[in-house]
């Protein structure tokens, strides 16, 4: 340039040289297939990143599932290792991780999107689809291990948007029973409780939203055993989900569900009804 300045050069990067923030089970699960289909046809990863072009650090993080493949690298892949087909159809069901959702939710929170109906009893903490958003943020802060910054706007931003299906799908039923002790936790102050109700009130007065408290005074009841959610797939089958100290499940016999939703069901009898749960937690809104 006649100048004998340096001029900077800006290399575009493809997708698959990008880490993944929040690596998934799809990502994982292919990337097991690349490493197993390539072993099998003695390359080591220098010979096959010489065949596919791409550095061995991507094909590394591609195999651990740490780096999402674009159409290029599957179709060398492809090329490289057969041409069998089963890497074109496994990039098909890649998908990113959810930032925000705790590992053993993720698979429940794929299921929620799609169900035909959703049912929720919960005593511990006001259940995530009718937190308010300085509940849920309060609730995060006071995990134990602290989340930075980063973290924290990820799991807010997870739970708001889990929220919008409610508004979203109003033709779907969103059943709710929640114990009346979890409104008196003054999570956020009495100020932060205050909006959290107003929420609550907001969120549970479309017609397909049933909201039923059920009160100290209740004594024994059938769900004493714990939180549990129940939802309904779009095919008709019913799925149960239980969730304890950083660990989830997914119940999928159909005896075991079939427990469940007898015990949600003898619950509902016992909670008040959506009329007087609107009622209780006005007063309770009034005392604060």
């Amino acid at each position: 340039m006649g100048t004998g300045e340096m001029v900077p050069v800006t290399v575009a990067v493809p997708r698959a040289e990008r880490k993944e923030p929040h690596p998934s089970d799809s990502l994982r699960t292919f990337g097991a297939v690349v490493q197993g289909l390539r072993e099998h046809a003695g390359l080591s990863r220098v010979e096959f990143a010489d065949l596919v072009r791409y550095s061995k650090h991507t094909v590394e993080s591609v195999e651990q599932g740490r780096r999402m493949p674009d159409e290029v690298f599957v179709e060398r892949a492809e090329q490289a290792l057969g041409n069998t087909g089963a890497l074109r159809k496994a990039a098909c069901h890649l998908t990113r991780e959810e930032a925000g959702l705790a590992a053993w939710f993720r698979e429940w929170a794929r299921l929620e999107r799609d169900a035909a109906s959703l049912s929720t009893y919960e005593c511990r903490l006001v259940p995530g689809l009718l937190q308010s958003a300085g509940y849920a943020r309060a609730v995060f802060e006071s995990t134990i291990p602290l989340r930075s910054g980063e973290e924290l706007a990820a799991q807010l931003a997870a739970r708001m948007e889990r929220q919008a299906m409610m508004r979203e799908r109003p033709t779907v039923p969103f059943s709710f029973i929640v114990e009346e002790q979890v409104f008196w936790r003054r999570v956020g102050g009495a100020e932060g409780m205050r909006g959290l109700i107003d929420h609550v009130l907001e969120l549970s007065a479309p017609r397909n939203v049933s909201l039923q408290i059920l009160p100290l005074t209740s004594g024994l009841h059938s769900c004493l055993d714990g939180p549990v959610q129940l939802l309904e797939t779009p095919e008709g089958q019913r799925l149960g989900y239980s969730e304890g100290q950083e660990s989830g499940r997914i119940i999928a016999d159909p005896k075991q569900v079939g427990v469940l939703c007898q015990r949600y069901e003898t619950l509902r009898s016992q909670a008040l009804s959506p009329t007087d749960s609107r009622g209780l937690l006005e007063q309770l809104r009034g005392e604060l």
